[in-house]
């Protein structure tokens, strides 16, 4: 995209390049509406002749410093701006393009050409991890906004055919959209949601160059992903994207950041392969799927543990948020069978205690066990609040949401489990929802 905008920039230019017309000394005659600025000085017109028509570069640009220096208010100081911009840039002097081209704009503010160039360059500085990145990134957005503002006014180049004329409008957009885009970004907090809008802008105006463009792509990605919430589909795909066009050198480690999204968001990896294929294939976005629901997961659960193998975090969890038939298969399994297992006190009676079961639970000291006993358990081994402490009981009825099972006929235990006890590892966490 840099040559193409570089090229746009010549192009653009070197229409205001034709030589003022000079008027004699005689009484001079209306000029056509049409006419473009004419020198009435012949020493003026001279020295604009004589510099424009250099052949060489650096001649050329002697002569034109030396014209501007001379005639300051010149009626073709803007059009001895642009030649000599553009004959800097052709001299690969890059430093003093930018120099004449911030001269034009401040002489001419919608110098459409002017504004591409300062952009563009800025930018791809800033993102080049110049020293002077931040000022250089607030003046990719400072000129690119301008440029946005002003493209509406960019006349087509005489001999410019209207379908080229549309593509180079399109060019300059996005290189406009891009320089406020990466702006945003830059921001002190970044404005994820202004350089998403912006950058994807400068995305869609200039299919396939600006879609193969990692400057673009990869900026983009974080836009989507740094916002609140992430927008996960737009992110993960131009992040994927980005992975596809990026070099042998950078494409890993792109690749390893997206994935890690993707693997956020749908709660797994599986799928990856495909979506990242789609990606690199260059076509229309593919949705990212949608990560498994919590009946899902409870029920993948139920498929892969038997519930007298499950802990009890497990036994939470499918009684929470599986279907009807879920939980009534692991509840079938389970009422009133004898469990042993630890937990920590929240708060106790002589007659009941309460418990959290789960390491959440007991993260957060909310009970989700009511342990009930048939007879009173003596004040010298009621533990205390906050004590872990093992136990065993009977699964008589649940809640599932708030959750809290209650299990009757209560024991406590100082020695080994009781024969024929299901052990629950009542300590695990809950599965991720």
């Amino acid at each position: 995209m840099k040559k193409i905008l570089l090229s746009i920039v010549l192009g653009v230019t070197a229409v205001a390049t034709a030589p003022a017309q000079a008027q004699s000394a005689a009484p001079a005659q209306a000029a056509p509406s049409s006419q473009g600025p004419v020198i009435k000085d012949p020493a003026e017109y001279n020295a604009y002749v004589a510099a424009v028509g250099q052949k060489d570069a650096s001649a050329k640009i002697s002569g034109l410093e030396a014209f501007l220096t001379q005639y300051p208010n010149s009626v073709m100081k803007d059009q001895a701006l642009e030649i000599l911009m553009q004959t800097y840039q052709q001299a690969g002097n890059i430093k003093k393009a930018m120099e004449t081209a911030t001269r034009l704009v401040a002489a001419s503010p919608c110098h459409v050409p002017a504004l591409t160039l300062l952009t563009y360059v800025n930018r791809t500085m800033a993102q080049s991890g110049d020293a002077s990145g931040p000022q250089e990134s607030a003046d990719a957005a400072k000129f690119g906004q301008q440029g946005l503002d002003c493209l509406d006014k960019f006349p087509k180049p005489e001999g410019t055919s209207d379908d080229d004329f549309k593509k180079m409008k399109a060019t300059m957009r996005s290189n406009f959209n891009a320089g406020v885009g990466w702006g945003a970004l830059q921001e002190k907090p970044p404005n994820y949601a202004k350089a998403a809008q912006f950058l994807r802008q400068a995305v869609d105006d200039n299919p396939p160059d600006s879609q193969k463009d990692l400057s673009l792509l990869y900026p983009l990605t974080l836009a989507y992903l740094g916002q609140t919430p992430p927008d996960y589909q737009d992110g993960i795909w131009y992040g994927a994207r980005a992975a596809a066009v990026a070099p042998p050198a950078s494409a890993p480690g792109i690749e390893k950041y997206v994935k890690g999204q993707y693997r956020k968001f749908h709660a797994g990896e599986d799928g990856w392969t495909e979506f990242l294929a789609a990606a690199k294939a260059g076509g229309p976005q593919v949705p990212v799927p949608a990560a498994p629901t919590a009946a899902d997961q409870a029920h993948k659960m139920l498929l892969e543990t038997p519930p007298d193998k499950m802990d009890f975090a497990t036994w939470e969890f499918v009684l929470t948020n599986g279907s009807q038939a879920d939980r009534d298969t692991v509840w079938n399994a389970i009422k009133g069978k004898a469990v042993q297992m630890n937990g920590t006190i929240i708060s106790t009676t002589p007659t009941e205690f309460l418990i959290a079961g789960s390491s959440d639970d007991i993260d957060a000291k909310k009970a989700d066990i009511t342990l009930r006993f048939e007879d009173k358990v003596p004040p010298r081994l009621i533990p205390k609040d906050g004590a872990s402490f093992d136990f065993q009981g009977e699964p008589a009825s649940y809640t599932p949401n708030p959750f809290m099972m209650v299990m009757e006929r209560g024991r406590l235990l100082n020695v080994k489990p009781a024969a024929g006890a299901h052990k629950s590892g009542g300590a695990a966490h809950k599965p991720a929802q």
